[in-house]
């Protein structure tokens, strides 16, 4: 079995077909070089200076291979490869607990309702320092999270600190079972009375029917007087593509979402929204950022190409390539690169992500006063060029000759000058991540609600005029 996905780190499991049918067969001097592998994996093995495992040293010759293909294609062993399926499912064995790390321990940020952790009375603030009777100073934060996590059904005791002001801190076990808890992939709200607001955090199993619940309870709040709705798809590092594909499908009534191509004119593939839009064609602004990735470029890009939104922010990450996930025994798997992905019209997102339709920066400062520079796909190393933009750069560059041969200029300069036209277009301010930033205003937000206003108030002038004819 083998699966698709998008994102910066995110999966999908879904049936492709064996790889090994397209490879070329192996001539002799590849041979010579598995054996010069092997020749040195047996001098680490005899005379490294410390003695070695040998699944690290063959893990790490796999990786080394698989990292200079792309920053994306990897090996994963038992613990990543679970992670992955964890994220890909958007549910887990657990007690429903967001939690931090603080001086050693770990500190619940907040239960999520519902949840064992919320109905045991677990509070915002608390202190866990044992886990099962074992002590949680000198763990990482991942290994006392998988140490809640566990068998839905299966019992675990935790022990809790809870500071009490002017008082001695309260320190008492709390015994819970664990239950299903599934990691919110959309949350919404109603803005200024009238605008739905969809907020798109991941693309997992549980996106879809979390956009679709969202779309339902807005409409039955708002009905017909919904102006329009935000659809917020910043920091949003991507995931499945089957949930990208039926996300844009929600807003769109036929055409084609997305493509994908592959090595062979044979592994394209392509996908077509089905009749049905969900809000009936009230606008839509798409809000994007440097941390919208893949996924999150394909629902920009389709609806954007449909001219069934507006694409507001800043130009977005710019990963367009799908990694397969080829299983490889029981608990371990190869991601590997095998497709780039396709607008409705054609674009490869790959390097240049989505331009918005309407440029907004949102600054993001450090706690030092700093700007933050947003890190993109083009700034990975090793990262798969676009021949797309490679041509683009190419045409530019012949077009700004001719016309500056026809004035008398100097050939090069007009490279040049295409050159920082180039730069411009790419160039950024903000930052990808959210951790440790901070936003004086959401201005991207405030401008999309304006124009949705905006829109709505000039459909009722021309309704107006209309009726006076």
């Amino acid at each position: 079995m083998r699966g698709i996905i998008l994102g910066i780190s995110a999966a999908a499991m879904a049936f492709l077909g064996s790889a090994g049918s397209y490879a070329a067969p192996a001539n002799a001097d590849t041979y010579r070089q598995l054996d010069l592998l092997m020749e040195v994996f047996e001098r680490v093995r005899a005379e490294y200076v410390e003695e070695v495992e040998d699944q690290e040293v063959l893990e790490a010759a796999i990786n080394g291979m698989l990292a200079s293909l792309d920053p994306h294609s990897s090996y994963m062993g038992p613990e990543s490869f679970k992670a992955m399926q964890v994220q890909t499912r958007g549910e887990y064995g657990g007690l429903g607990l967001e939690v931090t790390q603080e001086n050693g321990v770990v500190k619940v940020v907040s239960p999520i309702d519902e949840t064992p952790a919320s109905r045991a009375g677990i509070k915002s603030g608390d202190f866990i320092t044992q886990i099962d009777g074992v002590a949680v100073l000198g763990m990482t934060l991942n290994d006392a999270v998988e140490k809640m996590r566990g068998p839905v059904g299966a019992a675990i005791t935790i022990t809790i600190v809870r500071p009490q002001e002017g008082e001695e801190n309260e320190v008492f076990d709390v015994e819970l079972v664990r239950d299903n808890i599934t990691v919110a992939a959309t949350s919404h709200r109603i803005e200024r009375d009238s605008i739905g607001y969809i907020r798109v955090r991941t693309f997992n199993e549980q996106t879809t029917r979390g956009l679709k619940d969202a779309l339902r309870e807005l409409e039955s709040e708002l009905g017909n007087d919904m102006t329009g709705l935000v659809l917020d798809l910043r920091s949003n590092p991507g995931g499945l593509l089957d949930q990208a594909i039926s996300v844009s499908d929600a807003f769109l009534d036929k055409g084609e979402v997305v493509s994908t191509r592959g090595r062979h004119a044979r592994d394209t593939k392509r996908w077509h929204a089905n009749p049905g839009d969900m809000i009936n064609g009230k606008p839509i602004v798409v809000l994007v950022d440097a941390g919208s990735a893949s996924a999150s470029e394909i629902v920009a890009g389709a609806l954007q190409d449909h001219h069934r939104a507006t694409i507001l922010g800043d130009d977005t990450f710019g990963k367009g390539t799908v990694q397969t996930i080829i299983p490889l025994g029981a608990d371990s798997a190869l991601r590997l690169t095998t497709a780039r992905y396709y607008t409705p019209a054609g674009r490869s997102i790959q390097e240049r992500g989505i331009e918005p339709d309407i440029p907004v920066k949102q600054v993001r400062v450090a706690p030092n006063g700093r700007i933050l520079k947003p890190r993109r796909e083009r700034d990975l190393r090793g990262h798969l060029e676009n021949e797309q933009l490679k041509t683009d750069i190419d045409e530019s560059i012949t077009e700004e000759i001719i016309a500056s041969d026809d004035k008398g200029a100097p050939a090069n300069n007009a490279g040049e000058e295409s050159g920082k036209t180039d730069n411009n277009t790419d160039k950024a301010d903000g930052d990808e991540s959210t951790d440790d930033t901070e936003e004086v205003s959401d201005y991207q937000l405030n401008y999309a609600l304006d124009l949705l206003q905006g829109i709505r108030s000039a459909i009722s002038q021309q309704v107006a005029a209309d009726l006076k004819k």
